[in-house]
Parts: C-alpha cells; structure tokens; sequence
C-alpha cells in the first residue's frame, strides 16, 4: 500500500476550508468500513443561492486526533478534516457561499456517508472574485 500524497503538494496551496466531521455508522446507511485516506469523496452542502447542480469536487484530506495528515490506512469516524476544492475555476463560487457553520455531507454517489461543518475557512480568497 503506498502513502497518500498531500494535496498541498499536489494542488500547490493551502487546504480550501476546514470541517470538523462523522462518518455515518453501516446501521445509519454508511460504509461497512471506514475509508482510507486518499478516497475521493464527493461533498453537497446546502446553499439558498446554488447556481450549479449535482455533487461538488471537494474532497476530503483526513487529520489523526493530533492534527496530522493521516498517511495511510483507515481514517477516523469522527474528527477534522482538510477540503479541497478541486476545479480552481469554482473556488470562487465556493467562497462565495461557505463559510463558518455551514454544513455538508459526505457523497459517495449518490447516498450521504457523513456529516460535517465548516470549522475554519483557510485557502480562499476573501474576495470571491479573486
């Protein structure tokens, strides 16, 4: 099994927002297993103001309790998580809509494996036109 490859280092910045999060347990419609990091979750949050349909691109880069970058093997149920927002074109749209409490899940096509807030916004811009 190889390690996971940090997305700043992939992406060449910082991660987009910062979400405190709970993988739902098998009995609450989720995985049979925790997944490992790397796997490419998709994320839907609610917005009153969304333009673009279907699933976001944002995926999920899991912490261990220490605040480190999870290398290898299964993730946490529960804990933070760093998000990146995939397409740099919609890192606008994004900004313009999360924030501080806004809450999202976790998407593994179409059937909802977690919940999370937003804890922290990092990498965006301030100004979404940026």
């Amino acid at each position: 099994m190889s390690h996971h490859i940090p997305y700043q280092q992939i992406f060449g910045h910082p991660e987009d927002f910062k979400i405190k999060y709970r993988l739902y347990s098998q009995e609450e419609g989720g995985r049979y297993q925790l997944p490992h990091q790397g796997l490419r979750l998709n994320f839907w949050y609610e917005s009153a103001n969304h333009e673009m349909k279907g699933l976001f691109m944002i995926w999920p880069e899991f912490e261990d309790g220490r605040g480190h970058l999870i290398k290898e093997g299964p993730v946490l149920d529960q804990g933070v998580a760093r998000m990146w927002i995939v397409s740099a074109t919609t890192r606008p749209y994004h900004r313009a809509r999360i924030q501080v409490g806004t809450v999202g899940y976790f998407m593994e096509g179409g059937i909802r494996i977690g919940v999370c807030e937003v804890i922290e916004v990092v990498g965006l811009p301030d100004n979404p036109a940026e």
